[in-house]
Formats: structure tokens, sequence, C-alpha cells
């Protein structure tokens, strides 16, 4: 891989590009709308632009997707076989009810980590429960979109070891 710095082209060698799977579950699509003293006031889009972004500074392509619908995310879960090496994921109110989602993430064995805009341990107790957590590599929650960038950056952090 080379990088271009001031007018150079320099080599990277220890920095293989990395394809990452962004999924979003259910009412993210309403982020910057939707509740923004819980969730913030950035939009769906502007959380994927931050990630591509920061992917492209880590090495690494980020593919956003969003669904309402549970079928559809256990699908692209699937589909990232062979495709994405790592997930990030956050599946919204199916964290806390979704053993399909589970299993999706447990059956492609892809490195996985979890993030919450908010901290769900703060929030009502239905929400502590994660059935998503016990398959995935990690889980950060509570620092709003930057759930998103730190949970991104340990994903390629675990993957480049």
């Amino acid at each position: 891989m080379n990088v271009l710095v001031v007018g150079k082209s320099v080599k990277v060698s220890n920095l293989t590009p990395v394809s990452i799977l962004l999924l979003h579950g259910p009412n993210l699509n309403l982020l910057g709308q939707r509740e923004p003293g819980i969730y913030g006031s950035l939009s769906l889009q502007d959380i994927n632009n931050l990630l591509i972004e920061t992917g492209q500074k880590l090495g690494a392509e980020v593919s956003p997707m969003q669904s309402n619908h549970e079928g559809a995310l256990v699908d692209a879960i699937h589909g990232s076989l062979g495709l994405h090496q790592g997930i990030v994921i956050n599946a919204g109110a199916y964290t806390h009810t979704s053993i399909a989602l589970r299993d999706a993430i447990a059956a492609v064995n892809i490195p996985t980590v979890e993030v919450h805009l908010s901290n769900i341990y703060r929030r009502e107790e239905f929400r502590h429960h994660s059935y998503i957590a016990p398959v995935v590599i990690g889980q950060i929650s509570g620092f709003g979109a930057q759930s998103y960038v730190l949970g991104l950056q340990a994903l390629v952090h675990h993957l480049r070891q």
C-alpha cells in the first residue's frame, strides 16, 4: 500500500487494507432527530461519514448499512463472510432481544465489536442485558458517536495483531 505524503509516495508495509462492515439497527436512521438528549445531534449519515473518514486513516474500508428489520441485519452478517474481516454493530433495541443476531455473529466467526451511543447500563433495566456481548470481542457504550470511533479503532487494532 502506498500513501501520498506531501507530494511523495511513501511505502507503508505494516498497513494491509481491511474491510469493515458497519451495521446499524432499528431506529438509528432517525439519529439527529430522535431523542437528541440521549443519542446526540449527529445524523446517521454524519456518523457513517465519520467512520468512513476514520477508517481511511486506519487503512480500513468501512461499508455502512442500516436496517429496521432483524432479518436484513442477519443477512448482512451472513453476507460478510469472505467479504469483510470485521464488523462494528450497533444493533439498537435488537441488542436486548435478538438471539438471531447473536447466532449470526457466532456463526460467521468474524471479529465483531458492539457499540452503543448511550450507556446502556445507566438506562432502563431491560437495556442492561445484551444477547450480543458474549459473542463479540468487545463492547463500547456511552460515548456518543465516539463509541463508534473507539469501536472501529479497537477492531482494526485487533485485526492487525
